[in-house]
């Protein structure tokens, strides 16, 4: 037996409990790692709350979580490139917040001695979603993107991401998060009402495309606004937004995880990327770790340390 967080019903944080549960079993494809770290992500608490149950169900008790670092035990059938013993990070196919987990061995990469196991961990969801976006935005160099949530796990990553495309990056974030954004390389500007207005004041020649990663107020509109239409806006937090306004919503994973943390990684042993742990919680704690994602105003990722 091993420990998980589960959840038998949708509810608030509270419904998070530390249980035992039989030890997952790695099919053909998969590999089976002990875990150290898990990442928490909005997706978590949405999912926990029931607020993507009809879109996204799952089945009930759930255990959440969807990236770790942790070490391989077991391999399954077919696979060739991961041993265990091997330390990695990646997706995970089974809930990240337990002692153990199940990953597509192809989702996984080796951790390198540069990583912690925290800001390993910290990488795979934020750096396959922020390689998946700027992708999706066909961003050149010289030109200006607009990122709402830019101090957050994804935007700091799609911050530096773009940065070290040559693209200018103008970040919103409350003003005790400005000081992180300029030494990311980002022009902070505060959120809320006026936003478009201070954006202006910023870069009067205009945004040449826009992210929101928050899903808060109306980013949205405010992008398709400041942008001058909806073509170069994706939200990944707002699709009721990205409907009214007729923008993309970026929700599913492509197939570019291991490109992503490659590329991050790559970054990260050259001293050019920087990985902002918010907080880490031990396991027990994964109710009070939902609570402050759901709080937001967040300094990269919260992270939950099972060993």
């Amino acid at each position: 037996m091993i420990k998980a967080i589960t959840f038998g019903t949708y509810g608030p944080a509270e419904v998070l409990q530390l249980v035992d549960t039989d030890v997952p079993s790695p099919g053909p494809g998969q590999v089976r790692i002990a875990v150290r770290c898990a990442g928490v992500n909005p997706l978590d608490h949405k999912l926990r709350s029931g607020a993507l149950a009809e879109v996204f169900p799952v089945e009930l008790p759930h255990i959440p979580g969807v990236e770790a670092s942790g070490v391989v035990e077991a391999v399954g059938e077919g696979v060739t490139d991961v041993w265990a013993g091997d330390a990695v990070l990646g997706r995970t196919v089974t809930g990240a917040y337990a002692e153990q987990a199940l990953a597509s061995a192809t989702e996984l990469v080796v951790k390198p001695l540069s990583l912690s196991w925290e800001e390993a961990a910290a990488l795979p969801v934020a750096a396959e979603t922020a390689w998946r976006v700027l992708d999706a935005l066909r961003l050149s160099e010289e030109e200006t993107l607009l990122i709402h949530g830019a101090a957050g796990g994804v935007g700091t990553l799609a911050v530096q991401f773009a940065r070290s495309r040559g693209i200018r990056v103008i970040g919103t974030a409350s003003e005790s998060n400005h000081e992180h954004l300029r030494a990311l390389g980002a022009i902070p500007v505060a959120y809320g009402d006026g936003l478009a207005e201070r954006v202006r004041a910023v870069v009067p020649e205009g945004v040449d495309a826009a992210l929101d990663a928050v899903g808060k107020g109306d980013a949205v509109g405010v992008s398709v606004e400041l942008t001058g239409g909806p073509d170069r806006v994706v939200t990944i937090a707002d699709a009721e937004g990205a409907r009214r306004h007729g923008v993309r919503f970026s929700s599913s994973p492509s197939a570019q995880t291991v490109t992503a943390l490659d590329a991050a990684i790559a970054l990260h042993e050259a001293g050019l990327l920087q990985l902002p742990i918010h907080r880490v919680h031990p396991l027990s704690q994964a109710a009070e770790a939902h609570r402050a994602s759901e709080r937001g105003h967040l300094t990269g990722k919260i992270i939950l340390a099972v060993v």
